[in-house]
This record gives C-alpha cells, sequence and structure tokens, in this order.
C-alpha cells in the first residue's frame, strides 16, 4: 500500500453536515462548484493542533463570500467549532485546513443562479510538513510569466485553471514557480503565494489590490517585521526591481516563506537564501511558538 493510499484512508472529510472518510465523500454533479467554479476556499494552518491566524483567515473566508454573493451558511464560533472537530479527528500535530464553499446545487444548469441556494461546504485537513532541507539549503527557481488571470484576484475563488495552467509553464522551463507579471508591467505576486523582495536591508511587497491576494502570512510577516524592526515598504515592483533584488521571497499558509535563489535562469543575489529570510525564519518561528504558548481559544 503506498503512503499516499494509506494517508487517504485515514482521512476524514466535513461535507453538508456529515464527517465522514475521504473515500466515502460525493457531491452532487449538478453542484455550481462543480459546473461553473462558482465558490470560494481558504487554506488555514494549524500548529500543535491550533488553527493559526485564526481571525485573519476567517475574515477573508468572509470578505471572498460577500464579494461573489454567497450567503455565509455558518456564524463564526460554528466555524470555529467545525475545524476544531475536523482537526481534533487526526493525529497530526501540524496540519492544514481546506475549506471550500460553493453557492450549492442547482439542477438546471444556468449561469444565473436560482434565488435561495444553500451553500455546499466542504473541508478536510491533511500533514503540514517543515520545509525540505533541500528548500532550506539551496532555494527555488523562479520564471517571469504574464499574468493572464482575472481582474479580481483578491477573491480565493476556486477557478484556478490559469494558476495551474502557470504552475505547468513554471515546470515546462524546469523552474519551480512563476512570479506574474501584470498587463500594466507590474509584478503581482506568484502562482499561489503572495511576493517580498530584500533590498539593502528593507521588505518590499506589491501594495493590496484585485491584482493579488490579501495573505494572511503576508500579514504575519508584516507583524514579525515591525517587531523585529526590519523595515517593510508596500510599493509597486517592476520585473527590474526584481532582477536588482538582494532577495526574493514567496509566502503562502503552508509554506510560509520560500527563499528565491534564481530568476529566469540567472542568480538572485548571492545564489544562495539570503540573511534576511534566514533571520525572518528563525523570527516566525519564535512567532509561532508564543502563538502556540499564549493561545486563546476564539
Amino acid at each position: 500500500m503506498s503512503q499516499t493510499t494509506s494517508v487517504v484512508m485515514q482521512q476524514t472529510v466535513y461535507l453538508n453536515g456529515e464527517f465522514l472518510p475521504m473515500s466515502e465523500a460525493r457531491i452532487s454533479t449538478q453542484d455550481r462548484g462543480y459546473l461553473f467554479g462558482d465558490g470560494v476556499y481558504e487554506v488555514i494552518p494549524v500548529y500543535q493542533k491550533k488553527l493559526f491566524a485564526w481571525q485573519e483567515h476567517l475574515q477573508r473566508l468572509k470578505n471572498s463570500l460577500q464579494a461573489v454573493s454567497i450567503t455565509n451558511p455558518l456564524t463564526d464560533s460554528e466555524w470555529f467549532k467545525l475545524l476544531s472537530d475536523l482537526i481534533d479527528r487526526h493525529d497530526w500535530q501540524d496540519q492544514f485546513i481546506y475549506l471550500q464553499v460553493t453557492r450549492g446545487i442547482q439542477m438546471v444548469r444556468d449561469h444565473m443562479p436560482a434565488d435561495c441556494l444553500t451553500p455546499s461546504i466542504y473541508a478536510y485537513t491533511n500533514p503540514l510538513k517543515p520545509l525540505a532541507k533541500d528548500v532550506v539549503e539551496n532555494g527555488i527557481k523562479l520564471v517571469s510569466l504574464e499574468d493572464i488571470r482575472w481582474l479580481r484576484c483578491d477573491i480565493k475563488a476556486i477557478t484556478l485553471l490559469p494558476n495551474v495552467m502557470m504552475k505547468l509553464a513554471a515546470k515546462q522551463q524546469n523552474t519551480d514557480d512563476a512570479v506574474l507579471i501584470t498587463r500594466d508591467g507590474f509584478v503581482s505576486e506568484g502562482t499561489a503565494s503572495n511576493l517580498f523582495i530584500v533590498k539593502d536591508g528593507a521588505l518590499f511587497t506589491p501594495p493590496n489590490s484585485h491584482k493579488i491576494l490579501p495573505g494572511v502570512t503576508r500579514i504575519v510577516i508584516e507583524k514579525v517585521a515591525t517587531n523585529h524592526h526590519i523595515p517593510m515598504i508596500e510599493q509597486e515592483l517592476t520585473l527590474t526591481d526584481l532582477q536588482n533584488a538582494d532577495e526574493i521571497w514567496l509566502t503562502s499558509s503552508t509554506k510560509e516563506a520560500l527563499p528565491v535563489t534564481q530568476l529566469d535562469g540567472k542568480p538572485v543575489g548571492t545564489g544562495q537564501p539570503g540573511a534576511v529570510w534566514q533571520l525572518m525564519r528563525q523570527h516566525y518561528q519564535t512567532y509561532k511558538q508564543a502563538f502556540i504558548a499564549d493561545y486563546n481559544q476564539p
């Protein structure tokens, strides 16, 4: 039996009011998430069985639901109880939750949603593993690509085909991921991550807008940087800024901060994970440990 099969057999998922084995979970073919990608999602890290930056993730979920006019199906306390129950059904101390809400089932396919649909809720969890030793020591490779996504990337929508296409394009060029360049020539983010650069000891990141997802890890890094007197500046960045950067990072809930050591076939800075990233990595782990020690259930 493969390790993947073993993990799947252990997993319990939540689907529309029930906890059940992943192998038994079924959705309707008429769910608008399946037919139209009509839904939103969240990915939430869990450390020592505690939801990390829960309020920020919950607020982003509510923002996404409101932006696409899907009724929020649960109260804040009901969301917390559901996910806490899901976490407790698995032995892993560190996990990451995938949570999806679609507009619901509509028996007659129509671009116009019917009134009073009941949203569908699906959630599952996987073990959250630390960064691979090779990434910590050598970083990752990026290629710059045109950002072909829609104009509301601030909504965490399940319609991710352009992201998949750009991820595949990066792989075809023997790189790990892509940094995306918008039609007006500015850097937006990675295919599933926010972006930072380091220049002369300061952190720079694109400002929040409809062009990027407001990352929760981005918020945490801003807090950590402020706590440790690392300058952080929000401003539009260009590909030239990236080419001249001392360091480049990609940040996400499951990867925290990834050091980028090659861009478009050329080294970033020294070609090795940079000193500011090393420092931020240490501070980030300290921040997590303090979060675990001081954890208060909402």
